[in-house]
């Protein structure tokens, strides 16, 4: 139905009156016309252990939005799996609304670098909490997640900071629900990884005694296929750095047909013969060295392994059921590296099914499942991104190639930072958002700290967890339950 004038001036009218301009209008019509609204009824949870569905959206999700268990349950979980796995298939327009107004996200590698820093800081990472937050596709970002951290690019580099939006645009996004092949395949060759492991200056003139950078070759063997156990050898990382020297960025290329891109350097490869894990790659192929590498690496048995057992460590279990992990890695090597299929079997798996509440969510997965639960309305600005710097996950920003980690103890320093913005959500007063509480006190009527609790956690309240509430003042249950250790987990 074609939305009238007076419903576009109520959705505008209806906007946080702490938003202005065009963030105002954008909320207004989101919640008119585009599913952002708080329903006019939920009904959460109400048994003694996490309920199967909210389960499911608490970990192929970051967390449901009001509404969507109530959605989940009438299509089924296997339906809405299936949706999730063609992202492109799904209408996505209010979280585009808020979040492609970047624009700076959609230039070249080369020509980035007419933006400011802090311009590209802030709208790669207001960008990605954006979508987070708002985007229907929330399998597919929480993937991108997984990705980021599993390809890790520090923003704070050498010139990482202007290459790393191409990089999210054409590496990780373009391939989050993809190949696997060809995701490191796209990653070998992207100008953000060229610099941030040194790929850029892996040069062997011939004539000379220049040995190969191998910190790019020892990273894709021991952080994004074979694994630090994977069995490969210091020989066989000399032999991967042979295999990749010549590749190299430079944005002053001016002649060049696409400057904004790697290319190969024919005078800086060592073209003779190499052997990687056994695996010999003839002399005089050129460029087409790395194409071999990529294969030998993303087909070896231990990557299949070590891929399988890094998405059970993320999705499942810290210490991984050794069924699912060998169910995983055998699809992966049947499926020559498909993506969906390992989700689809993990996420419809006895073990994946028992793991209810085992998982201690990562600052980021903390606050976006909080904004969600509450049907915030942000911009993502600045002050709603200190609190992650704070927490200890700056987007980005970790410093070392292996990427954000999943253990919980490197996190338990910042539980405070999580209890200051557990509070001022529930009161309201976190800078930068707006939450609509009478809305969903009225979706959850009677809204008592039951209720609140159910929607939250997706399980009723122990009765230590409901003599805790009990005892507290009313104003302040929804921060309880917030900082709760039942909300730290998913």
């Amino acid at each position: 139905m074609k939305p009238t004038r007076r419903a576009w001036l109520r959705a505008v009218a209806l906007a946080p009156a702490a938003l202005t301009g065009c963030d105002r209008l954008i909320s207004g019509l989101n919640r008119e016309f585009f599913g952002e609204a708080v329903p006019e009824r939920m009904s959460p949870p109400s048994g003694d252990v996490i309920d199967p569905d909210f389960h499911l959206l608490s970990r192929a999700a970051f967390g449901p939005w009001p509404g969507d268990l109530e959605r989940l349950r009438r299509i089924g979980r296997e339906a809405w799996l299936e949706e999730q796995l063609q992202p492109s298939r799904i209408d996505d327009t209010a979280c585009d609304l808020r979040a492609e107004r970047f624009e700076s996200l959609y230039f070249s590698a080369g020509d980035a670098y007419e933006f400011r820093k802090p311009v590209l800081r802030d709208e790669l990472t207001r960008h990605a909490l954006l979508r987070a937050v708002y985007s229907r596709c929330q399998l597919f970002e929480v993937m991108v997640e997984f990705w980021t951290d599993h390809l890790n690019i520090d923003l704070e580099k050498g010139d990482c900071i202007y290459l790393k939006p191409s990089d999210d645009r054409d590496v990780i996004r373009r391939h989050a629900l993809g190949n696997f092949r060809d995701l490191i395949r796209a990653s070998a060759t992207s100008p953000a990884m060229l610099v941030y492991l040194d790929g850029v200056s892996n040069k062997v003139r011939r004539g000379t005694k220049e040995v190969p950078n191998e910190n790019y070759a020892r990273e894709l063997l021991e952080l994004h296929t074979l694994g630090v156990n994977g069995g490969y050898s210091q020989q066989d990382v000399l032999e991967a750095a042979r295999c990749l020297s010549g590749w190299t960025f430079d944005r002053k290329r001016f002649f060049a047909r696409n400057p904004s891109a790697a290319f190969f350097r024919p005078d800086w490869h060592d073209d003779g013969e190499k052997v990687v894990l056994g695996r010999r790659i003839p002399a005089g192929l050129g460029a087409r060295d790395l194409d071999w590498l990529v294969d030998i690496v993303c087909g070896h048995p231990a990557t299949a392994r070590f891929i399988a057992t890094k998405l059970c460590r993320r999705f499942v279990s810290l210490e991984p059921p050794e069924s699912l992990v060998a169910r995983l890695a055998d699809e992966f090597e049947r499926s020559g590296g498909e993506i969906r299929p390992l989700l689809r079997l993990m996420f419809t798996s006895p073990e994946f099914a028992a793991s209810r509440g085992q998982l201690f969510k990562r600052p980021f997965k903390f606050l976006v499942s909080a904004l969600r639960g509450l049907a915030a309305d942000t911009q993502a600005d600045k002050p709603l991104l200190e609190p992650l710097q704070r927490m200890g996950h700056g987007l980005f920003q970790y410093p070392t190639p292996d990427g954000y980690p999943d253990d919980e103890l490197p996190w338990m320093g910042t539980l405070l930072w999580r209890w200051n913005v557990a509070f001022a959500l529930a009161e309201n007063r976190q800078p930068g958002v707006r939450i609509d509480l009478t809305s969903l006190r009225r979706a959850l009527d009677p809204a008592g700290p039951d209720a609140w609790f159910r929607h939250l956690i997706g399980r009723s309240p122990d009765p230590t967890e409901r003599a805790t509430l009990a005892s507290a003042p009313a104003a302040e249950h929804l921060g309880l339950l917030l900082a709760s250790p039942a909300f730290q987990r998913c």
